[in-house]
């Protein structure tokens, strides 16, 4: 090992209490890390691989896993609570009542389930982020999606078990559904069906899950609780009331809208204190406002606790206290019912297909838009690196999740946050996974954080997601209005699915017409903007389906259409530039101090030798 002196007027002077030398420590890490063998796995900035991305970090990746998980990790005690409701295996014997609301051994067994569901979901959300940063090396975390798990409880299960499909068999249907995906995965029809997407509804896509995350995080149930129903007359209203003037059975404040403390706890410590944070670049800002949050809202007697003395509040807090405890699954693991008689033929086809169009949408578009926002999409081909691993991760894990006796897997947009504090590759989520699968044992501890300690995270997130709403074509009336539905329907819907539905149908019902009166009229009356439009066709740039190949190559899927002239001349330029910009790479902090070091090397030393340079050997002295 070589020690090397550097001559400088003056020694580094560093305060009782400085934070330098820990940024000295962490960038000599990350600089050390990236050009190892598990840098280039994970393709981070300065690992010497073609294809790496800029500025990808290894602590820069860990910090934004664990803010990721921060913002899911409501999802253990939310998804768990929606999925008792199914009543699981649990029995009702009650001839009055079917529900067995009031029924002292069905709550018990209740109890147990959501104990189940608890693990369930951590257990499930552990294993699929990890798969998905592993195999597809994309910041996007997954987890039992909201929405389908109440679509799955309360329209497919039915309350306590009253719905049309028992619960063994709808375990099932989810079951299929990720087969299903896996295959269509696997053929590339859910890449081809991306690409087909206009560019603008994409990129509305992307905004319109900013507004939907915004939604969620003013809501009662997942946030800080500004916002909530308003009644048949008005929809949305204002809320934030106490829960005393809370109507559940409306849905609305009866009196005293907006003031709650937790909701002013949520915006001043969540939300103002981390937009000051992040005004100033505080890496950890949206971790310390979830963790402010929450440790004031732990203590009890207070207005504003996550233990209030009810009922419920008794049991969060039992559970609360217990810091460190594992519950293995009892009763829902592995109970699929293949027995498809045993429900009508009609209802199980029907939760079948609803739970594949819906859920088909749904994670491909959020997988998507996650890519997108990371930076990692090519604007040429639309499409991401590994787009179908990712794909593949996401319906295995689906089937997996039904195995667990949850609701579908899918593709969570709170990965935003993540990728906002600087996520780029699978170690982001691979961080998230760790976390989950950690939280199985520290449930009582992940379990406790309130809605209204992430709420304005989710409100920061959609804010910075819609950035890209610019980039839609807002200068031609076929591309403006379908993309503006979406960005309209995905919040006010609730659901990521049925607003990118919305804006497809608005996009084929608008250019359907304008192609037909171009078609009758020879192409002599067309709109005065018409030449605004994006360009759009059924043949997307980029590798198609296999069948497709097949179709068109005389059964020879492996062999792929010859290049034209012009995409060749395309793919050259696009070659030269690539090669430009890899010899214009900016170095990070830790390489600038490795060049440095390197450069007070005599020119004999640095001739035919390589030298290892630690920081701990780089001594200074004075001339």
């Amino acid at each position: 090992m070589t020690t090397t002196t550097i001559m400088a007027d003056q020694p580094p002077k560093y305060g009782r209490f400085s934070m330098q030398p820990w940024r000295d420590w962490v960038a000599n890490a990350d600089y050390r890390i990236s050009r190892s063998t598990f840098g280039r796995i994970f393709r981070l900035h300065g690992c010497g691989h073609e294809r790496e991305i800029k500025n990808a970090l290894f602590f820069t990746e860990i910090r934004a896993g664990i803010t990721t998980f921060c913002t899911m990790a409501y999802i253990i005690s939310v998804n768990a609570a929606i999925l008792t409701d199914t009543g699981g295996m649990c029995k009702c014997t009650s001839t009055e009542d079917p529900t067995c609301a009031t029924d002292a051994a069905y709550k018990s067994c209740l109890l147990s389930l959501n104990r189940d569901l608890i693990t369930a979901t951590a257990a499930i959300a552990g294993i699929g982020s990890c798969l998905m940063g592993l195999f597809s090396n994309l910041p996007v975390a997954v987890a039992p999606g909201m929405g389908m798990n109440a679509y799955f409880t309360y329209q497919v299960v039915g309350f306590h078990g009253t719905g049309p499909v028992p619960y063994p068999l709808a375990l099932t249907c989810v079951f299929l559904e990720g087969i299903v995906f896996f295959v269509l995965s696997i053929i590339g029809m859910r890449q081809w069906l991306v690409k087909l997407i206009p560019a603008s509804m994409k990129v509305a896509s992307g905004a319109g899950i900013g507004l939907f995350l915004t939604v969620v995080g003013l809501s009662r149930s997942a946030g800080i609780g500004a916002i909530n129903a308003g009644g048949a007359s008005t929809p949305i209203a204002l809320g934030g009331c106490p829960d005393k003037y809370f109507d559940a059975t409306t849905g609305e404040c009866t009196s005293h809208k907006m003031t709650n403390p937790q909701l002013w706890i949520g915006v001043m410590c969540g939300g103002v204190l981390t937009a000051y944070l992040m005004a100033y670049r505080v890496k950890l800002a949206i971790i310390t406002g979830i963790v402010v949050v929450s440790i004031i809202s732990w203590p009890r007697n207070t207005d504003f606790t996550y233990f209030p003395s009810t009922e419920t509040g008794d049991s969060r807090f039992d559970f609360f206290k217990k810091v460190v405890a594992f519950h293995p699954i009892s009763s829902i693991l592995s109970v699929q019912d293949w027995n498809v008689s045993s429900a009508p033929a009609s209802q199980f086809v029907l939760a079948l297909f609803t739970l594949l169009y819906v859920d088909i949408i749904d994670a491909t578009a959020t997988l998507y838009s996650m890519a997108r926002f990371s930076g990692v999409v090519n604007p040429e081909t639309g499409d991401f690196p590994r787009s179908t691993i990712a794909y593949c991760c996401d319906a295995f894990t689906i089937s997996i999740g039904s195995l667990f006796g949850l609701s579908p897997v899918t593709a969570f947009v709170e990965s935003g946050a993540g990728i906002s504090e600087g996520g780029k590759t699978g170690l982001t989520s691979i961080t998230t996974g760790l976390c989950f699968l950690l939280s199985i044992f520290l449930a009582p501890i992940f379990a406790s954080i309130p809605p209204w300690a992430t709420g304005c995270t989710l409100v920061l997130v959609g804010c910075m997601m819609m950035r890209q709403v610019t980039a839609i074509n807002w200068n031609y009336v076929g591309d403006a209005i379908p993309a503006f539905v979406t960005l309209a329907f995905m919040p006010l819907s609730y659901s990521i699915a049925y607003g990118l539905i919305a804006g497809l149908f608005t996009y084929t019902a608008i250019n359907l017409l304008i192609y037909i009166t171009k078609l009758i009229t020879g192409g002599r009356i067309l709109p005065p903007d018409a030449d605004n439009a994006e360009y759009w066709t059924f043949s997307p740039a980029g590798k198609k389906p296999w069948f497709m190949r097949a179709a068109s190559n005389g059964g020879k899927f492996w062999e792929h259409e010859k290049p034209t002239a012009d995409e060749i001349n395309m793919k050259y330029d696009g070659e030269e530039d690539d090669y430009n910009n890899d010899h214009r790479r900016s170095d990070s902090g830790a390489e600038l101090k490795a060049n440095a070091a390197r450069r007070a090397l005599s020119p004999t030393d640095t001739a035919k030798s390589s030298v290892n340079i630690r920081m701990q050997d780089i001594h200074y002295t004075r001339d």
